[in-house]
């Protein structure tokens, strides 16, 4: 398996790897074979459908990375100081907070549509990181670290809206069951103890915890993630258990659990999408918001902090690079999919949901793409020597 991740380690190859899993899903679902495709994903397994262990399960070791890289970023990253929480912050909150006001504008009339108002906050990482990868040299290195930092923070503020807003009736034996195991975990990491069979052993029993308490289980790969030591001793040898989980999980999340989920989540039946549905309150609030709510509140967040002195402009940046890079935040996908089906029960809601986010991301990744490209044009040029003036 290391030998075929060592293939696709090249840029932009995870994010190629999770549009074709997305494309099978979608053609699947619209085949034939749909109705095998259904009976896969409610194939029960034990106590869960597949669906479930997808979403319940593996989707706990993604939040166990994306916990990860938060906690990097925060202890020795890009926001290890408030100073430099402070652009990313402030446009990751406006980025969900725009979006989330209009998809109430279009939803927010219907008791049972209200409940998805957090489905165009999210951005996906991996994808709009993807996508400016791609571009090269023709996106200034400011701008790929402040989108990173910007989505981090922007999964950060997911995990708190999915604690908050998205957790059932809670059952307090097995809530009281997961701030124990927390408590052991927080003694482990005090301790000094660095052995990973430990964590993990404690983070199963977290995972079921949590996944019995109401909360979504997917917090339990949070929590873990944020008790990983960040550096220790083994004898007298130093080690960094944080660094070596990440770098184990990468590949793992990124070519394995992340693509399995767009399968399972990603197919949706156009058979009975319609053009009406283009105007469905559900779809146009979750696609707009996408499109037009999160580079109005990123870029809008950026042009007042800069023009009020509050921050610099980001090296080698303009406000085009800023604006290019705002729409491609507007790439929701797997988060925003993820969050679409905690939002709706699986229905016709759930599937206008999921086409607005296939919709809305889509636009965002093809416009933000190009419209980069061609202002980075002569950005490229000017790095590769064909303009001695620039």
């Amino acid at each position: 398996m290391e030998r075929i991740f060592v293939l696709l380690r090249s840029p932009g190859s995870a994010t190629a790897v999770l549009l074709g899993a997305t494309l099978i899903a979608l053609i699947v679902a619209n085949s034939p074979l749909a109705t095998q495709y259904m009976s896969l994903v409610n194939l029960k397994l034990g106590p869960l459908t597949t669906m479930e262990w997808v979403n319940d399960a593996l989707m706990a070791i993604f939040f166990l990375f994306v916990g990860l890289e938060v906690k990097r970023e925060l202890v020795s990253g890009e926001l290890n100081t408030n100073a430099k929480r402070i652009m990313p912050g402030i446009a990751a909150l406006f980025g969900v907070l725009v979006p989330a006001i209009i998809y109430y504008l279009f939803a927010g009339f219907s008791e049972v549509y209200v409940h998805g108002w957090a489905i165009p906050t999210a951005t996906d990482i991996a994808f709009a990181i993807g996508v400016i990868t791609a571009l090269g040299s023709r996106v200034p290195n400011s701008m790929k670290v402040f989108l990173t930092a910007l989505a981090v923070i922007d999964d950060l503020i997911a995990i708190i809206v999915i604690a908050i807003f998205y957790a059932a009736n809670l059952n307090l034996f097995y809530l009281f069951g997961a701030v124990v195991v927390t408590g052991l975990l927080i003694y482990c990491n005090r301790s000094g103890y660095v052995r990973s069979l430990s964590y993990i052993i404690l983070g199963i029993i977290l995972w079921y915890c949590i996944l019995r308490s109401g909360l979504h289980a997917t917090m339990a790969g949070v929590i873990l993630a944020m008790t990983i030591p960040e550096r220790g001793k083994i004898g007298r040898k130093y080690v960094r258990p944080m660094q070596h989980w990440e770098h184990y999980l990468s590949n793992w999340v990124s070519f394995v659990i992340v693509p399995i989920f767009a399968f399972f989540n990603a197919g949706v039946s156009l058979g009975g999408f319609g053009v009406a549905d283009l105007t469905h309150p559900v779809v146009l609030g979750v696609a707009l918001g996408l499109i037009l709510g999160k580079q109005i509140g990123i870029f809008g967040a950026m042009f007042g902090m800069i023009k009020l002195g509050i921050v610099p402009m980001p090296a080698e940046a303009n406000w085009k690079f800023i604006y290019g890079t705002s729409i491609v935040c507007g790439i929701g996908f797997t988060m925003s999919i993820f969050v679409s089906v905690l939002a709706f029960d699986p229905g016709h809601a759930q599937e206008m949901a999921k086409g607005g986010v296939l919709i809305g991301s889509i636009i965002s990744a093809v416009i933000g793409y190009i419209y980069l490209r061609i202002i980075g044009a002569k950005r490229k040029e000017c790095h590769i020597g064909v303009y001695h003036n620039c």
